[in-house]
């Protein structure tokens, strides 16, 4: 029997103005600049899904995380991987409960138990389905996105499109609620479809200004002095202006704020960023690059 659903609220939600978007992204320690607000803000009245691009590490996940933490809707995840597939994206058969009900039999015959054996309660709902089936207010994230197979990015059209999922099986199962926001996060390894870019707003997180990292340490490290997530603050972007195989990003930034409050050290100088490079850098050429730099700038 299909279970098709008349979307009981296909209205998109709506953030009032970007600065309301700032404002609650700001309630829950998320440093929002006016393109990631203004992005959102058109999300929310168009109703369609924002796709998040950048760096790894710049909060582009987060921002989702943070959605959720602030409207206090449900946060629902999807992390794509190569090799993901429907199963692990929309659904699947519970097929031990249906070899059960098979071995078990029935009076009616195989038609029966066929008809059965597909029916809502052998249905494994995977994310993708989850957020369309649900009743709450929920933020959906597409993690990763670039990391899928380039034949799997299919499988979001016809969500993205209609928010609606076809099993054969069972009939079309259209959202009754559709998600606040749906986020997808791309670290731009390799290049997206049209077809999937054609259903989202854009929107580029990059490595963030000096004075909007200062910020960030501020609302996420407690009891940093403003002086020195400052300080951390320049010789995090100073880092980033060499020619370095994977630059420091923002989750290292704030990772080196709280590594400085937990040892106490008040003021920066050379000799102490060499002995924490490690904490920021992930490759021992960048270090031994940052850690020159740095000497021939203090002569």
């Amino acid at each position: 029997m299909p279970v098709t659903q008349e979307p009981r609220d296909a209205r998109p939600f709506a953030f009032p103005t970007a600065r309301a978007v700032t404002d609650l992204l700001t309630s829950v320690g998320y440093i929002a600049d006016q393109a990631i607000s203004s992005r959102l803000h058109l999300a929310g009245h168009l109703g369609k899904p924002v796709l998040v691009e950048g760096p790894a590490g710049t909060g582009k996940t987060e921002l989702a995380k943070s959605l959720s933490a602030a409207t206090g809707a449900r946060l629902i995840r999807l992390q794509c991987y190569e090799g993901l597939d429907e199963s692990k994206a929309l659904y699947e058969w519970d097929y031990r409960k249906q070899l059960l009900r098979i071995q078990a039999g029935n009076e009616g015959g195989w038609d029966a138990v066929q008809d059965d054996i597909f029916a809502e309660e052998y249905l494994l709902t995977r994310p993708l389905l989850e957020a369309i089936r649900a009743e709450d207010d929920v933020i959906l994230l597409i993690d990763e996105v670039d990391r899928l197979d380039i034949e799997t990015e299919a499988l979001l059209l016809e969500v993205l499109s209609d928010f609606q999922v076809s099993i054969p099986e069972l009939g079309t199962v259209s959202a009754r609620k559709r998600p606040l926001v749906v986020v997808l996060t791309s670290n731009n390894s390799r290049e997206l479809s049209e077809a999937l870019k054609r259903r989202c707003l854009f929107l580029h997180i990059g490595y963030p200004s000096v004075e909007r990292e200062r910020e960030i340490v501020l609302a996420a490290v407690p009891g940093i002095a403003e002086h020195l997530a400052a300080e951390a603050a320049r010789v995090v972007a100073s880092l980033r202006g060499l020619d370095l195989k994977k630059r420091p990003s923002v989750s290292e930034t704030l990772d080196w704020a709280r590594t400085l409050v937990l040892l106490g050290i008040d003021e920066l100088d050379n000799a102490l960023v060499v002995e924490h490079l490690p904490v920021l850098l992930k490759h021992q050429n960048d270090i031994d690059l940052a850690e020159r730099e740095l000497l021939e700038r203090a002569g």
